[in-house]
């Protein structure tokens, strides 16, 4: 079965549980904003499904933990189209904020409909994510529902707290690689924690073993952040769906460019110099690679992805479940090739 069950089973489950989490956003007057809703999540538009929607590898971590807990991965569905809901809310923001006219291949939510229309989508998709997360009380346990509930506004704070890093840093100089830990932890890692926290305590887990499914979550969150930086300066454009070029030009701290910086030859000198237009990105990349900067943020990435397996390993995961999360794993570790 392995992965298949993702594609066969698991996805079509979590798509149609995203739609049961969008409509109470439905209502008179409101179609302007569901059809914001339903373009941002890759249901409607030019290039719609399955490119536009995204992976959906954060509601896949949801259900699989569900199941490698030992539970029905059914039950933990309201949590997948939760967290699904928070991370589309963080997208949508951040394209405003990284002034990003493109995400999966098409126009951003503001450059169609504009900034304070895509702000107050955004701030709908955190509602329904919130309000999603209610349905695990009737698929699992008031109990189990009530300790979800703590999860979701802890995970936003964080998420609000690595993207303000994110941004700060553009401006800020010294930094060293050790500054990047605290920014890809709220950013990325904390999100995908709660991917496999949630997941855990639908599945029936707690105590040590729902700990290590947590600690399996931070560290493949934190190579998954990784992977992204990767991503941003060689990964290809047209798979990727936007832009190699922007976060050089922007000055992001990614983990390549800080560890670079921090070798204090070629590629620090040209940054320092500042006004990155487009035509010296190919340049900067080469200058960026030669100082290190891409052979050690894989490096970082590999050790992390092998600590996240030996914490699924210490939560005792159930055989076929263990096995295509660790799959997953291993093949979110894979995309920067």
């Amino acid at each position: 079965m392995s992965l298949e069950i993702i594609r066969k089973e698991m996805l079509p489950a979590i798509e149609q549980a995203l739609k049961a989490a969008v409509q109470p956003a439905v209502g008179a007057g409101q179609g302007e904003l569901n059809a914001m809703l339903a373009y941002h999540l890759g249901w409607q538009g030019e290039g719609a499904m399955p490119r536009a929607a995204g992976k959906r590898v954060r509601p896949t971590l949801v259900l699989l933990t569900a199941w490698a807990a030992g539970g029905d991965w059914k039950n933990a569905l309201p949590a997948s189209a939760a967290v699904e809901l928070l991370h589309n809310f963080s997208l949508i923001h951040d394209d405003i904020q990284d002034k990003s006219e493109q995400r999966r291949g098409r126009p951003t939510l503001w450059a169609k409909w504009g900034v304070p229309q895509a702000i107050n989508a955004g701030d709908a998709m955190f509602a329904l994510a919130h309000i999603a997360l209610e349905g695990l009380e009737k698929t699992t346990s008031a109990a189990v529902y009530i300790q979800a509930a703590r999860v979701l506004p802890r995970t936003s704070l964080q998420l609000t707290q690595g993207q303000h890093l994110d941004l700060a840093y553009e401006e800020m100089a010294g930094l060293d690689v050790e500054a990047y830990w605290p920014m890809a932890w709220g950013k990325t890692a904390m999100l995908i924690r709660a991917c496999t926290q949630l997941g855990a305590l639908a599945g029936g887990a707690s105590g040590r073993i729902l700990k290590a499914y947590m600690t399996f979550g931070e560290k493949l969150g934190l190579a998954y952040q990784v992977h992204d930086d990767l991503l941003g300066i060689w990964g290809v454009e047209q798979n990727i769906g936007k832009s190699i070029i922007s976060d050089l030009i922007s000055g992001k701290k990614s983990l390549p460019v800080l560890y670079a910086l921090q070798q204090k030859g070629d590629f620090a000198k040209r940054w320092h110099n500042g006004h990155i237009q487009e035509a010296d990105v190919r340049d900067l990349v080469n200058l960026l690679e030669k100082d290190g900067g891409r052979t050690y943020a894989r490096e970082q990435a590999t050790k992390l992805t092998g600590e996240a397996l030996d914490a699924l390993q210490a939560a005792k995961p159930e055989k076929e479940a263990g096995k295509t999360l660790a799959e997953l794993a291993e093949e979110l570790g894979r995309r920067e090739v």
